[in-house]
This record gives C-alpha cells, sequence and structure tokens, in this order.
C-alpha cells in the first residue's frame, strides 16, 4: 500500500491502497487485510479513521468480516474492482485521450495505432519486472 496520493484524506488512501494490494495481487480473495492496529499504528492515526476505511471498504463489497479474526478480502473483489476499473478508464481516461488526439487533428487510425505502440512498450516494461 505505497505511493498513495497524500492530498487525500487518510481514510480514502488507505481504501485505494487496500484496493490497489487486491488489484495487484498482493491481496488476494480470503486473504486478511492488515488489521486496524496495524493501519493505525503505521500510518499513526486514530483507529476510528481506519475504521472509516474498512468501513467503506465493507460498504463497496471488497471485504467482510469474521468476527474475532479478523477483514478479509471478499470472494469477488477482484472481479468488481476490474469492472468498476475499466469503465472509469474508458469513462474517463479513454475519452479524454481521445478528445486531446482529436484537437491534434488524429485520425482514428492513427490514435489506435498509438494505442497499440504505447501499449506494446509498457506491456514488454512490466513483463520485465
Amino acid at each position: 500500500m505505497k505511493n498513495l496520493n497524500e492530498a487525500l484524506p487518510i481514510y480514502v488512501r488507505i481504501v485505494q491502497g487496500v484496493k490497489e494490494s487486491i488489484l495487484s495481487g498482493q491481496l488476494k480473495e480470503e486473504d486478511k487485510i492488515p488489521s486496524t492496529t496495524y493501519l493505525s499504528n503505521t500510518y499513526k492515526i486514530n483507529i476510528t479513521t481506519v475504521n472509516k476505511a474498512i468501513n467503506l471498504l465493507v460498504d463497496e463489497g471488497l471485504v467482510y468480516k469474521k468476527r474475532g479474526i479478523g477483514m478479509f478480502v471478499k470472494t469477488g473483489a477482484l472481479k468488481k474492482l476490474i469492472k468498476e476499473g475499466r469503465e472509469t478508464f474508458k469513462n474517463y481516461y479513454v475519452k479524454a485521450t481521445i478528445i486531446a488526439g482529436i484537437r491534434l487533428q488524429y485520425s482514428a487510425d492513427e490514435l489506435v495505432e498509438i494505442f497499440k505502440s504505447v501499449y506494446s512498450e509498457v506491456k514488454d516494461n512490466e513483463i520485465k519486472k
């Protein structure tokens, strides 16, 4: 749960960190997430703030509580995050990129070629990590 945007409230950063850990595979479905005590000590914040983050994750259907044991990643959480992320990607990033490309007078075919080229470059670099 690193590289969190420090401009956001800490509870939002915790939520984003858990989501990123699920998306990256660090946390798998049915894995236990860090305890509220651990998060409170790590971020040097009140446990109430951590609970606010955990409650958001529960409300979003991403984690659940096993009484007396802890909080766990819910089955289906990864699929849900991917679905939501794809919608955000398409409706925000891709649209904004296409609008910028149109303003720069790229044709649809040129934009497709740019996407393919950058995709190959990035994917090759990600595989090498």
